[in-house]
């Protein structure tokens, strides 16, 4: 009998593959537990549908990541911090700051988390920070640590 598989079942087949099994395991397990359906036209099509509509998601999230690493891309931020002396910071500048910051200066809303920092900034000077919003979408803005007056 061919089913289509609802459900991961270990061994037989993945969500959403059609496939064909002994009579008795489609009924008697895989469609009583509702792990899948038979195979008919009517399943078929509402499973093309369900495919549809995923892929039409994942390009619409595809292009929100795209339009957002554009916004990013080559933003410069500017970050006052005690400074010691031989120019070293009293703490350091961290992802959450950053991120407040690009929040603050131009609107964009990103969690501390994107923001690839292999370590907090330490020291005066520009740095190249990468977000990494996607596997594929890894914009990078400008850092620059300056001094902060005395007052």
């Amino acid at each position: 009998m061919k089913v289509v598989f609802l459900r991961d079942v270990q061994g037989s087949g993945k969500q959403g593959d059609v496939k064909e099994v002994a009579d008795g395991y489609a009924v008697n397990y895989l469609i009583r537990q509702k792990l899948a359906l038979p195979a008919t036209d009517k399943n078929l099509a509402r499973l093309e549908a369900q495919r549809k509509a995923e892929a039409d998601k994942e390009a619409a999230i595809e292009t929100q990541l795209a339009e957002k690493a554009g916004e990013i891309e080559g933003k410069t931020i500017q970050l006052t911090a005690k400074v010691g002396a031989k120019g070293k910071l009293y703490g350091s500048v961290t992802s959450a700051d950053i991120a407040s910051e690009l929040t603050r200066v131009y609107s964009i809303s990103l969690d501390k988390r994107k923001i690839e920092l292999a370590e907090p900034i330490q020291k005066l000077g520009t740095f190249e920070v990468p977000v990494k919003l996607a596997k594929n979408h890894t914009p990078k803005i400008k850092v620059t640590v300056i001094p902060q007056e005395e007052q």
